[in-house]
C-alpha cells in the first residue's frame, strides 16, 4: 500500500469554514479550493464504529471530476477515475486497530482544481473487558517515603524508581529488598527533576522524568551508575518493555514503542474499551505478553492488548487501596517476578506491598 502525506489546514474566517489541503505526491503539492465542493461523505459529522465493522461510505458526485481518492489516514485506499453520480465504498475502519482516525476524500478535476472533504472516524473496541478483581497473597514492608512512579523485578532482584512531589531532590531509582523494604543500592537527580516510569532491558534501567523530557538509564551491573540520557517531546509517565521495545506512557490513551538504543518512536497505538479511549494511563507491566496498566487517581488496572490497543481486562483493586493506602497517596506500581511467576503491587507513600493475584469476582 502506497503512502502518501497529508497535511490539512482549517481556518474560520466570518464563521465560513475554509479548508486548505495540500498533498505530498512525487514532490507535487496541490491547492485545494475552498469552494463548494466536487465530492462529499452524504453521512453528517463524524463516525463511530465498532471493531471490524464493515460500514458502506456513501459518497455525492456535485461536479465532473476526473479522479477521485479516497484516503485512511494516511494511506490510499482506493481510487475512482471519472466517477459519476453517487458512489458506494464499503470498507473496515478497524483495519489499523482501534483509536481515531481521518477520512480524506481529494477530488480532482480536468483544470486540475482539487477539493477534499475531511472527517473523523473513532473505532470502539469490539471486546467488552472481562471484570477481574485482586486476591492478597502477601504482605511486605515498603518505604512510606517512597513516591513510587516504577516498579519492576530484573533477574529477580526488585527495583522502585521514585517521584518528587515537593521539589526537595527526592527522584531516586533503587534497588529494594523485597522482604525487608530496605533500599539496597541509590541514585537520585537533582531537585527540579520529577521521576517517573521505569524499565530494566539488557542491563539497563531506564527512568522516564515527568515534564523534563528526558529518559535517564543507568548500568545494573556497575551500581546504578548513571550511563546516559535520552531526549523525547510531551511527558513521561509509565515504562515497561515487551524484550524487543521500550513501551511508554504520556498520561492520555496513547501507548508509544520506542528503540531501546536510540529511544526513536517505532510505533503508536491508542487504549480503547468497548465505549471510548481509557486515558490517565500511568505506571506499566508487561506480563505474559499484555500490557498491565494503572489508570491514574482511580482504583482500576487494565490490561492491554499490545498488538492492537483494546482492553481485555479491567481489574477493580479497591480492595488492595482499602487495605495498603493508609495515608499514602494513589494505587501506583506493578511489578512482575519472571522467575517466580508472581506480581507485587503497591502504591505512593504506601507502607505495604502486596503480592496479588488477579481473579474473577466471587472466587
Amino acid at each position: 500500500m502506497k503512502k502518501h502525506i497529508l497535511i490539512a489546514l482549517v481556518l474560520v474566517s466570518g464563521g465560513v469554514l475554509l479548508t486548505y489541503f495540500l498533498l505530498k505526491e512525487d514532490e507535487l503539492l496541490v491547492k485545494i479550493s475552498s469552494d463548494s465542493n466536487a465530492a462529499v461523505f452524504t453521512f453528517k459529522g463524524n463516525l463511530a464504529v465498532v471493531g471490524e465493522d464493515l460500514i458502506p461510505l456513501e459518497i455525492e458526485i456535485n461536479k465532473d471530476i476526473k479522479k477521485m481518492d479516497f484516503y485512511y489516514n494516511d494511506s490510499l485506499i482506493r481510487s475512482w477515475d471519472t466517477p459519476k453520480g453517487n458512489v458506494t465504498y464499503s470498507f473496515i475502519p478497524g483495519m489499523f486497530g482501534v483509536g481515531t482516525r481521518t477520512l480524506n476524500l481529494l477530488s480532482t478535476l480536468t483544470d486540475g482544481t482539487s477539493f477534499v472533504d475531511n472527517r473523523t472516524v473513532r473505532v470502539l473496541s469490539d471486546v467488552i473487558p472481562q471484570r477481574m478483581t485482586i486476591k492478597i497473597v502477601n504482605t511486605y514492608p515498603h518505604n512510606p517515603n517512597s513516591f513510587t512512579q516504577g516498579l519492576e523485578f530484573y533477574n529477580g532482584a526488585l527495583y522502585e524508581g521514585t517521584g518528587d512531589p515537593g521539589n526537595q531532590g527526592l527522584t531516586t531509582v533503587a534497588q529494594v529488598d523485597l522482604i525487608t523494604g530496605e533500599t539496597k543500592q541509590k541514585i537520585g537527580l537533582d531537585v527540579g527533576f520529577f521521576g517517573e516510569g521505569i524499565t530494566l532491558l539488557n542491563n539497563t534501567l531506564y527512568q522516564l522524568t515527568w515534564k523534563n523530557q528526558k529518559c535517564y538509564t543507568y548500568d545494573v551491573i556497575k551500581n546504578l551508575q548513571l550511563k546516559g540520557e535520552f531526549n523525547y517531546v510531551g511527558e513521561g509517565w509509565g515504562l515497561c518493555n515487551d524484550g524487543t521495545y521500550l513501551i511508554m506512557s504520556d498520561g492520555s490513551e496513547r501507548i508509544t514503542f520506542r528503540n531501546p538504543e536510540t529511544f526513536e518512536i517505532s510505533h503508536t497505538l491508542e487504549v480503547y474499551n468497548n465505549k471510548g479511549p481509557i486515558n490517565y494511563l500511568n505506571e506499566l507491566e508487561y506480563i505474559n505478553g499484555k500490557i498491565y496498566a494503572n489508570v491514574w487517581t482511580t482504583n482500576a488496572v487494565i490490561v492491554i492488548d499490545p498488538l492492537n490497543g483494546k482492553v481485555l481486562q479491567e481489574i477493580d483493586a479497591t480492595n488492595l487501596v482499602n487495605e495498603g493506602r493508609g495515608s499514602g497517596e494513589v494505587l501506583n506500581g506493578i511489578a512482575y517476578n519472571r522467575k517466580t511467576g508472581k506480581t507485587y503491587m503497591t502504591g505512593k507513600n504506601w507502607n505495604k506491598l502486596f503480592e496479588v493475584q488477579f481473579i474473577e469476582p466471587g472466587l
